[in-house]
């Protein structure tokens, strides 16, 4: 029995939680919070950041960053697939996640630069942050009205691109609830809203965490 070890509001961790779940492949999860002192994070993953796949065999390996644990997974177990039959499918949804997790990237950026409070805070960053993410979340817009609605962005089937966008906006959606992504790109809150439906995006959904330690 594998262990994965994840945090409640990330969307990375969320990722590979899907995608156990859709492939079938039984594990644990262990929650914790990455930024406090107390994390065993740094045991499994030299760079400390979450998710960190434990395999629990005899040497103890762990396969650790998302994009990684996503190719192992998919090289390991081709078995229920997560990426498109054809070369230009799969590098579409390997594009997509890229465009997914930098929107991620910017938000985590900007949401802890705002936790530094007034007259700390840059705000010239927090406007380069959001920008990147505004600019993600429109490209993204674009790939779900060019798929025509038909409930995936590639083909008829779930894939990586999509566990990645709905893993991002949950995201988005639980850590910037005023943002106006919803009305901005309403077919893209209409595909997500889709996915939110899907019983492996159903258990997942995010919930924040109390952070204890200071961050920033």
């Amino acid at each position: 029995m594998w262990t994965l070890i994840s945090a409640t509001p990330s969307p990375y961790a969320r990722k590979i939680r899907i995608a156990l779940i859709e492939k079938r492949l039984p594990f644990t999860l262990q929650t914790e919070v990455p930024w406090d002192s107390t994390t065993a994070t740094p045991q499994h993953n030299p760079l400390e950041k979450l998710p960190v796949l434990l395999l629990n065999d005899d040497v103890g390996t762990a396969v650790y960053e998302s994009h990684f644990i996503m190719e192992w997974l998919e090289a390991k177990y081709p078995e229920h697939s997560l990426l498109p039959d054809d070369l230009e499918g799969k590098l579409f949804a390997k594009k997509v996640e890229v465009l997914a997790d930098g929107v991620c990237d910017a938000l985590v950026l900007a949401f802890f630069e705002k936790m530094r409070g007034e007259g700390l805070r840059s705000e010239a960053w927090m406007e380069r942050q959001m920008r990147k993410a505004d600019g993600g979340l429109r490209a993204l817009a674009t790939f779900v009205e060019q798929a025509g609605g038909g409930g995936f962005l590639i083909g008829e089937r779930l894939t990586l691109a999509d566990i990645a966008v709905g893993s991002a906006l949950g995201w988005l959606s639980l850590r910037w609830p005023d943002h106006e992504w919803k009305t901005k790109h309403p077919k893209l809150n209409e595909y997500y809203e889709r996915l939110e439906q899907r019983p492996t995006f159903d258990s997942t959904r995010p919930s924040a965490q109390t952070i204890t330690d200071k961050v920033v």
